[in-house]
């Protein structure tokens, strides 16, 4: 059924080539939040190319990019500076058999960039890092336990952390049984915890901002940043004072835990040097990723040295096996890391994201209040990691009401899974965003007034990207 705000977008060499990632690529994508059923039935682009904050589909379809790769491209689509850094490395080889003088290079200046860390070392992925993390936490305290923050969606793909999600399929009872949560903010609750299994707790691990609070009463599935924040949207809570931090530093040493910041979103979004350089709280170990390569593969697990050189030689004690991957200083990607942080540090990088993010979120919320739906189209986050939630006639979160709105964002030629800005945005591309958002909200208000977005949705609605069944 259609209706006369229905826009007749149509991708067919999308579909074709969505079809023919599905007949190859379990998922059809290689990351669940990048999947089809994320996005309105027959309107899930397959990208061509992307410059700056612009990427274009294989269709010819030209688009204003939010979010853009899972948050971790935060300079835009190659970037002159990282690309020109990257290039200079290509030639010269990208993986020796002995440490390349670019690692040197790259450890020198991350830990110029997070002073708060003593040592680094570099892997390919987010989930590597914090699973290191978590395996050097257990080795140093010879506990099996490890406590994650309940409030935080997504900590790795790795057993420890995803058996205790939806699709813990494969996971045995016993590895998901040692993995306990707590909540966030909430240290009495913590320290109950931590009595309770007293001496068992290696690690407690979040990220240091309470920026993916999930609505009060909805069903708590894993909305991960990395995610695409299906389901039910994310809401912004307040972030945390330095001082809640210090408290929890101060509980998990008192518990004997090692505290773990996951840093894989707060890094560069929140400071340079993450959250724990913004509340000025030095956790004894954490993890960069994401914004850290522009998009290159390259991750980090930095901390406190005498807990990382137990994943080294100069000891005597038995050696923890912390990384060790084929991949993790390839040169093309210590190169672009080390270009992002020039960038981020000699430019603002940091001000500016929180710049276009305050400019686009006052502009949405004007176009959802003045077309009747601003209770019903939020915008919450820091400006520079900003989601959103569309939320039904009962103010609940809506699957349906998602669909609705991201059908006439993608018709209006805006890509945004979430309204996370990168700094290649400009004032043109916030303005044109939020004309496209007030037509979108036009057309959300006649389907609250209609009490029924069906016949805006033009086939299924979107899914959780975490979920039980296919």
């Amino acid at each position: 059924m259609a209706t006369e705000d229905t826009e007749e977008l149509r991708l067919p060499r999308s579909w074709q080539a969505n079809e023919r990632l599905h007949a190859l690529v379990p998922g059809g994508a290689h990351t669940y939040a990048k999947g089809d059923d994320q996005y309105p039935e027959n309107l899930a682009p397959v990208i061509s190319h992307g410059r700056g904050a612009h990427v274009w589909d294989v269709d010819g379809n030209r688009y204003i990019e939010y979010g853009s790769g899972l948050r971790s491209v935060s300079l835009g689509h190659a970037h002159p500076r990282v690309i020109e850094a990257v290039r200079r490395e290509l030639h010269r080889g990208s993986n020796f058999v002995r440490p390349s003088i670019v690692e040197v290079e790259a450890a020198e200046r991350f830990l110029a960039t997070v002073p708060t860390a003593e040592m680094v070392k570099f892997t390919k992925n987010g989930s590597d890092a914090t699973t290191a993390a978590v395996r050097l936490a257990r080795a140093v305290t010879g506990r099996p336990r490890v406590a994650v923050c309940g409030d935080h969606p997504f900590f790795s793909v790795d057993d420890w952390f995803i058996g205790t999600t939806p699709m813990s399929a494969g996971i045995p009872a016993a590895t998901t049984e040692l993995t306990v949560t707590f909540p966030y903010g909430d240290l009495a609750t913590t320290e109950e915890l931590l009595t309770r299994y007293r001496g068992e707790v290696a690690c407690l691990i979040l990220e240091p901002a309470s920026h993916t609070a999930l609505f009060p009463g909805s069903q708590p599935l894993p909305q991960a940043p990395g995610f695409a924040q299906a389901g039910e949207t994310p809401l912004h809570r307040e972030d945390p004072t330095p001082q809640y931090l210090a408290d929890l530093r101060e509980l998990a040493h008192r518990h004997g835990c090692v505290l773990i910041f996951d840093e894989m979103i707060t890094g560069f979004r929140w400071s340079e040097a993450g959250a724990q350089g913004l509340y000025g709280v030095v956790p004894d170990l954490s993890t960069f990723g994401k914004a850290l390569g522009n998009g290159f593969a390259v991750s980090a697990l930095a901390g406190r040295r005498d807990l990382m050189e137990r994943g080294g030689l100069r000891h005597s004690r038995d050696r923890v096996f912390l990384l060790s991957t084929t991949h993790g200083a390839e040169t093309h990607s210590l190169a672009a890391a080390m270009a992002v942080q020039n960038t981020y540090t000699e430019e603002g990088i940091t001000a500016r994201l929180h710049a276009l993010g305050e400019r686009l979120a006052a502009g949405v919320r004007d176009a959802a209040a003045g077309t009747g739906v601003g209770d019903h189209v939020v915008v919450r986050g820091r400006a520079s990691n900003l989601v959103f939630a569309t939320l039904d006639e009962n103010r609940q979160p809506s699957q349906q009401y998602r669909t609705l709105f991201l059908r006439q964002l993608l018709a209006g030629g805006v890509l945004a899974p979430s309204f996370v800005v990168s700094s290649a945005l400009d004032d043109a591309d916030i303005d044109r965003t939020v004309d496209v958002v007030a037509q979108a909200c036009a057309v959300y208000r006649k389907a609250l007034d209609a009490g029924d977005p069906t016949p805006w949705l033009a086939g299924r609605p979107v899914k959780p990207a975490f979920r039980r069944l296919a």
